[in-house]
């Protein structure tokens, strides 16, 4: 009789042993999925940290590469400005030197046009053949050397009789009826035009056949 009460409680023992081991496995099974739930979200979190921090990267480069090309187009607009400012004072400069030179131009010109019109009515006078030849030759060297220097600097001179008048280039004084030539032609010249190109430096004076 004691030993089955030995035996049975020894079973009884053995009994409450296998259902404490078959709980804690079982709790060790229900444990565990919560446990890979968890490694796994950190795992994420990770991982997300990991992703965000490369576009944060990407987005400061990006922010950076924008600076930069932001900054390149300001010094080539300032450069472009630069070259066209340096284009425009050098064509304004040019511009001011062809002024200057034709201004000195036209002043040498209304100081020498007197003179060739003084020559040219004394060559023009009654008296004129009564001088002696080696005079009239010097005077009419002087006033070919006058001539001279207008062409060079681009001034010709022009109108002589037979032409057509012309009121751009002539400045009729009288119309005579009793000269030879045809109507509206130049029959004498008073004054001597001069033209620089296309440009009328000063129109001939004329008398024209009515």
């Amino acid at each position: 009789m004691f030993m089955h009460d030995k035996k049975d409680d020894r079973a009884e023992k053995d009994g409450q042993n296998r259902e404490e081991i078959d709980a804690l496995s079982e709790e060790s099974l229900d444990l565990q999925p919560e446990e890979d739930s968890s490694r796994l979200i950190v795992e994420d979190e990770v991982e997300l940290g990991a992703i965000g921090s490369v576009q944060a990267k990407l987005k400061k480069i990006k922010d950076e590469l924008n600076a930069v090309k932001s900054e390149r187009q300001e010094y080539l607009d300032g450069w472009q400005r630069a070259k066209a400012d340096a284009i425009n004072a050098r064509k304004e400069s040019f511009a001011s030197m062809e002024r200057s030179i034709s201004r000195i131009k036209e002043g040498m010109v209304e100081d020498i046009l007197p003179v060739l019109d003084s020559f040219d009515m004394a060559i023009g006078s009654d008296a004129w053949n009564t001088i002696d030849s080696s005079w009239s030759s010097g005077i009419e060297h002087i006033r070919n050397q006058l001539l001279d220097v207008l062409t060079r600097y681009g001034i010709e001179r022009y109108s002589k009789v037979g032409d057509q008048y012309d009121h751009a280039l002539h400045e009729a004084v009288q119309e005579a009826d009793d000269v030879p030539g045809d109507s509206g032609s130049v029959v004498r010249i008073l004054r001597y035009g001069y033209k620089s190109a296309d440009r009328i430096v000063r129109p001939a004076q004329v008398i024209i056949k009515k």
